[in-house]
């Protein structure tokens, strides 16, 4: 795809403006960094506030009086449970206990989700739920929509100061409201590890409402480059890396995305697409697990670098990789055989054609800060 064929966001002009490096991703041209760097940008974001351009990413509207039953056959979580204006992660599963795709659901209310899905699946996500909802439900992405994420500790103080409510948010609840004169849904989460919020407005309203934020001194515009960086200390799974269709939910840790309600025993056991590979996989043992990885040394060890154990058999594969501030070492997310999936195991990568040692560590690589 050349750079004339790319889609752009509201906020490319702006992007520029900064002095943006600009990268293809997911089919739009993104800035990947600024002029300060990615290590600079992960570490403001980590003590102050970073703001970023995630409207690439679907936002798709589910609506109708059996909006909920037709999202339960799909999601393996209890959207009748769901309160008004509450979020969850969850999960389309395909027919073989894959991953079709990791997303946001937030009920707005009774008969209104809203859905966040990743930018390269949103086409083919927006059709797979199209077919498989009843005819009283609509679903339709939100193309006139700009979405941005408020990241890091002093996030809470900006926000609150154009939008004394929001104040009263936890963790994953979301509200309606004004900011700054501009009409805004708000969630309190985000994708850094950090307290933060994604605010879903008219695309129209977008550029007015950055320049707005970015006239505080804690605020920072952040690119996707330390957007991943922070993900991977956060040790949070990115679809194509940690998320497949061929890897299920189980293999991933991601056990808890399965409600109660959902599992053997539950009032609403199964009864969502790879119900019995995921439920038996959760009563016995998968074969491979994600797990973090740490090495002495400063370079990254990337995606799709073989990890041998000792012995020299191959025994797992890299799955994201980079350098983490917070540690000041290279670390990494893996699946590796259950065998080897044990903190404190000792593998071996290969990097630059020179044998490198690293050793399973738990996830996170650095703590969540939610409030």
């Amino acid at each position: 795809m050349t750079a004339d064929e790319l889609l752009t966001t509201p906020l490319h002009d702006l992007h520029l403006e900064l002095g943006a490096k600009m990268v293809a991703f997911a089919g739009y041209e993104m800035p990947v960094q600024y002029a300060e760097g990615i290590i600079q940008e992960h570490q403001h974001t980590r003590q102050h506030s970073g703001l970023f351009d995630v409207s690439h990413m679907g936002q798709v509207e589910v609506k109708g009086a059996s909006a909920a039953s037709d999202l339960e056959r799909l999601l393996p979580i209890d959207l009748a449970m769901l309160p008004i204006n509450q979020q969850r992660y969850s999960l389309l599963t395909n027919d073989a206990g894959g991953v079709r795709d990791d997303l946001m659901v937030c009920r707005r209310s009774e008969t209104d989700f809203l859905l966040v899905v990743n930018a390269a699946c949103k086409e083919a996500d927006l059709h797979y739920l199209q077919q498989q909802v009843g005819r009283e439900t609509c679903v339709k992405l939100l193309a006139d929509r700009a979405l941005l994420a408020l990241q890091g500790p002093e996030s809470i103080d900006v926000l609150g100061s154009l939008a004394p409510e929001l104040k009263a948010l936890n963790f994953m609840q979301a509200a309606a409201c004004d900011i700054a004169g501009i009409h805004c849904f708000v969630t309190r989460s985000g994708y850094t590890g950090e307290d933060g919020f994604e605010i879903s407005l008219a695309a129209t309203d977008s550029l007015a409402f950055a320049r707005r934020l970015l006239g505080f001194e804690q605020v920072q515009m952040i690119g996707l480059g330390a957007r991943d960086s922070l993900r991977l200390e956060a040790g949070l799974c990115l679809y194509g890396h940690e998320l497949s269709e061929q890897i299920s939910p189980i293999e991933a840790g991601l056990d808890w995305v399965i409600a109660a309600s959902r599992r053997e025993g539950g009032a609403k056991a199964g009864s969502f697409p790879g119900d019995r590979q995921i439920l038996q996989q959760i009563a016995g043992t998968v074969s491979r697990k994600r797990v973090g990885l740490r090495s002495q040394e400063r370079a990254p060890i990337r995606a799709g670098t073989a990890l041998t154990a000792p012995t020299g058999e191959c025994v797992g594969t890299v799955t994201s990789g980079g350098y983490s501030p917070a540690a000041g070492a290279a670390i990494a997310m893996a699946y590796v055989a259950n065998e080897f999936a044990k903190p404190g195991a000792e593998l071996i990568a290969e990097v630059r054609g020179k044998q490198r040692s690293v050793q399973v560590v738990e996830l996170p690589f650095v703590a969540h800060r939610y409030i």
